[in-house]
């Protein structure tokens, strides 16, 4: 359900921003996700000489997640694009405790991440709600 304008989030009676910012926030969740997914590579390339119980399917799942990942970035336009992306780190986390725990680093320094950012995409979403962004603001 769209508010004035057209942009989620923004009630009747409310200016609506002149740009969805959301539309940013996609765009940030995007490269994130290509972000991380470089990340989990490369950190794969270092794990046999300090890791243990490095395994071929440990290896595997890590690197079809990271792959998940980069298609997950092209799917942020969608609804559930978000979501999507939350469940990801969700399985990184489990399959870095599961499969190659000394990734847990890599894994929980991306959930902090992902924290930040949707508490910023909320934050935004609230004012511009109550119509204090400054895009929304009379000149």
């Amino acid at each position: 359900m769209s508010g004035a304008g057209g942009i989620d989030g923004v009630p009747e009676g409310v200016r609506p921003p002149p740009t969805d910012p959301m539309k940013g926030a996609r765009g940030v969740f995007a490269a994130t996700l290509i972000l991380e997914a470089i990340v989990v590579l490369l950190a794969l390339l270092v794990l046999p000489r300090f890791g243990s119980g490095s395994t071929g399917l440990g290896f595997g799942v890590v690197i079809g997640l990271a792959v998940a990942m980069i298609l997950a970035s092209g799917l942020q336009r969608r609804s559930w694009g978000l979501a999507a992306a939350l469940g990801l780190q969700v399985l990184l986390v489990v399959a870095s405790f599961v499969f190659l725990p000394s990734m847990a680093i890599v894994a929980f320094a991306f959930v902090i991440v992902w924290v930040v950012l949707v508490w910023m995409r909320r934050e935004v979403a609230r004012r511009m709600a109550a119509g204090t962004l400054p895009s929304q603001q009379q000149e």
